[in-house]
């Protein structure tokens, strides 16, 4: 997985610790009610397109360019979807906590595919015919299909089971 300049001189300094990072997730729906998702070059696994706020990028702009990267289709985004934060430990050992937002977009260019990196395949899916997911992904997801322009979030208290599983990628 291709880690940004900016995290490799944060690892540098304090190894596999815990980092704190913005993260943004694209929830793609085209024109028949089908959903981008993308099987991830780290474990293996279908997930929604995701990745890290770069400095000085604004979060629209990140999942613009995330989903772009990570699966060749072009994106405008209709609205915030949901917001949380949630643990993640990498393969190689590196925690980190993202504060994540997710945001409704649709697709209006480009095509399908893996870069092969990030991402090893890109596929739609009716939403019938979804690939196992697991509660992170599901949660982001589902909230994405709300009806309304109210983001979804954690409310004081609430836990969630999408938001406590460290392998929640």
């Amino acid at each position: 997985m291709t880690v940004s300049r900016y995290i490799a001189t944060l690892r540098a300094h304090i190894g596999h610790d815990l980092l704190m990072l913005p993260g943004v997730t694209g929830v793609v729906h085209d024109d028949a009610g089908r959903v981008l998702l993308a099987r991830r070059g780290d474990n293996g696994r279908w997930s929604l397109p995701a990745g890290v706020v770069d400095p000085g990028e604004q979060p629209a702009d990140a999942v613009v360019r995330e989903v772009w990267e990570e699966t060749g289709v072009r994106v405008v985004v209709d609205r915030i979807a949901g917001l949380a934060t949630h643990p993640v430990v990498y393969p190689n050992g590196d925690a980190c906590e993202y504060l994540n937002v997710w945001f409704r977009c649709r697709p209006v260019g480009g095509q399908a595919r893996a870069d092969g990196d990030e991402s090893t395949e890109v596929a739609w899916f009716a939403p019938d015919e979804l690939p196992e997911l697991n509660e992170w992904a599901r949660l982001r997801l589902d909230t994405a299909t709300m009806p309304g322009d109210v983001a979804w979030f954690a409310r004081p208290g609430e836990r969630h089971p999408g938001l406590c599983r460290p392998d929640a990628l």
